[in-house]
Parts: C-alpha cells; structure tokens; sequence
C-alpha cells in the first residue's frame, strides 16, 4: 500500500510502499476513506515532540472495515468507522473510572519479537497514535475504532476523529461548561472551531475567538463565536476584559501549544475561572503564571483528546452533525491526495486553512 513515512525530523514526508500484515485475533484492517491534516502530525514532522522512526504518521481518519480478527465481535467487514488515537484497554484504573483518553493502552500493541503491524521489505516500520492513518489501509486493535452509520459522509466522519473530539470535548467533558457562561478560545484552527462549536451547541452566552488571522476569525463567527480578538489590536487578555464588563472569562481554551498563549488563557479567566490547555506544548517548555492569582480561585488545567469516552461521544457529535448543530462541512478548506500531505502542511504553517483532508479512491 501507500503510506506516507517520515524517516528523520524536519524533511518532507516520503510516499512509499508500506506492507501492511494481516490482521491478529483482536485487530481490524480497514480501508481509509479519509485523514485530516491536524497540526499534531506537524509538531512530530518539526521535532517538537520525540518519536521513533521510519514512522507512518496521521491519526484523523474514517474508514471502511476489510477484515477482522479471529476474536473481533465489535465490527465485520463493510462497516463504516471513525478511529481513534486514544483507544482504550478496558481494564485499566484510568478506564475503569470512567477515564479512556488517560488509558496506560497495556495489550493494545503487538508484543515485542511479534511480526510488525507494518513495515518495508528491509525493516519493522513504526506506527504512529497505533494508527498511522496518511496510509491507503490501517491495521489496527478493535479499540480504536467506532462504528457510524452508513449515511455519514466519511470525509466529514473522519475530522471526528480527533479535532472535533479534542476541541468539543474539552468545552463539553473537561471543563463542562454551563448555559450562559462566557467563554474566549485562542486559535481558530480545527481544534479552536471545534471548540467554539462546542461552546455554542452549550449555550455559552459570550464566545470570544481569539486568532492572528482575519479569514479565521470570520470562519469562528460561523462556528458560533459572538465577539473576535486580533492580537494585533493590543493585550488579549485586556481586550477580553473589556468584552466581558472588565471581569473576564468563565472559561478560556487555549488551542494553538504555545507558552505565551497558555499563559494568556490564564491572564483573561474570571476569579472562579478555569483555563483549559488543549494544545501541545512543546516538549521541556515551562508555563509561568503569577502566584497570588491562585487567592482568586483561578485554576489551570489540561485536556487530553477532550477527556473523551470516544464510543460514546463520537456516535452523538454524529448525531450533532445530521441535526445541523456540528458544522463540518465548514471545517473543511481542501480535499487532497495523499501526495500532497506535504503541502498541506506547508499551507498549515501559513495559517489561514481550517483543515485539509486526504480524500483516497
């Protein structure tokens, strides 16, 4: 098959022909509709983040199941399905309490000396997010996919599969948000509208988008934002205030992976206020907040994946879409061919596309 391999950090990824094996007793193999381009792959590409290589990457798919293992129940062959990054054991502390997108991910790999899911005639190729999705075929466990309805566009299904989980879910499942509280999101990528999408299908009365990019900031007014901040027109966190009768935010959701803009998110909260770090920080960057903040009650957290429990969650963001709430079609800026993955990241870096999507025969 085809698959798009990076072999060393900051270079162009490499379309080449990936053998792909048959599918063990809990593995499915499934057939890639669609992969979005998310800005995670890129900060692998640039070496922001370690990861072993050859590497297949891509993480933001849907599909069509072709085979199942001896011991699969879940899924069989002709199956739509969204997959997932944060595939889940079931037996784990962090599952067992309700918490999938935490999961250690013990026996969801192949056991070491085992034959590799994927690799060259010369050598084991490594998987990425245990998807590696910019690939024409997936083999992957069966806990890392969601079966969907057959009438669901697959190359909208697949921005599911993780921008639209990581930004809605951090509204709706991480800082659960109440009807009528104000909210601000910096950066207006996929993860960013999926965020302010969320925000709105809550009810939040105030929704303050937050981007360097007018053509992004139009798209958040689609998406639900109510306000738009440029940072070019002065301090965010003050022309947030100023939106918001000088107070600031219940929520604010911090979308891009930056130090500054983390420490922005918690500068525009409320007393009582909660900001939410949905980015990827960069590997060994420390964020600085002013201490005595933490007397108002202001808190900081996390968001992996939007605390999802994805069975559950990507069936109803389904079910969003089909009743007109969860804009995808919006999302989408381009669809393209696996052999221009390497562009698209190029136009990722000059910031004004929501989301490209690898679209394959």
């Amino acid at each position: 098959m085809k698959a798009a391999v990076m072999r060393e950090a900051h270079t162009p990824l490499a379309i080449e022909d990936v053998h792909i094996d048959e599918p063990g007793p809990r593995e499915v193999l499934v057939k890639t509709s669609a992969c979005g381009v998310c800005h995670s792959d890129l900060h692998f590409i640039e070496g922001l983040y370690p990861t072993q290589m050859p590497i297949v990457l891509g993480h933001e798919a849907a599909g069509v199941v072709e085979k199942v293992g001896s011991l699969v129940d879940y899924v069989k062959p002709g199956d739509h399905v969204i997959t997932c990054l944060s595939a889940f054991c079931g037996t784990c502390e962090y599952c067992i309490t309700g918490h999938l997108s935490l999961c250690t991910r013990i026996g969801l790999n192949r056991p070491d000396g085992s034959t590799p899911r994927l690799g060259t005639k010369d050598a084991p190729m490594h998987q990425f997010a245990n998807l590696s999705a910019f690939a024409e075929k997936m083999l992957i466990h069966e806990n890392a996919l969601v079966k969907v309805d057959h009438d669901m566009p697959l190359d909208r299904a697949a921005l599911i599969g993780c921008g639209v989980t990581t930004g809605v879910g951090a509204v709706q499942n991480t800082a659960r948000i109440h009807a009528g509280e104000t909210v601000a999101v910096i950066g207006c990528g996929g993860v960013g509208l999926s965020a302010i999408n969320g925000a709105h299908i809550a009810g939040a009365s105030k929704i303050i988008a937050i981007d360097l990019s007018g053509t992004k900031l139009n798209l958040a007014k689609e998406f639900g934002a109510t306000d738009v901040v440029n940072p070019n027109d002065g301090d965010v966190a003050k022309q947030v205030r100023n939106l918001t009768g000088g107070e600031g935010v219940h929520h604010a959701f911090e979308a891009i992976g930056l130090k500054q803009t983390a420490e922005d998110a918690f500068r525009m909260i409320r007393p009582g206020g909660t900001a939410t770090i949905v980015g990827m920080i960069p590997v060994g960057t420390k964020v600085e907040l002013h201490g005595p903040e933490f007397l108002r009650e202001k808190k900081m957290q996390g968001s992996n994946m939007g605390s999802n429990r994805f069975r559950i969650d990507m069936p109803r963001y389904v079910e969003f879409y089909k009743q007109g709430r969860l804009k995808l079609d919006e999302m989408i800026s381009q669809r393209i061919s696996l052999s221009d993955v390497n562009e698209a990241f190029e136009e990722m870096k000059r910031g004004d596309l929501a989301r490209s999507v690898i679209v394959f025969d």
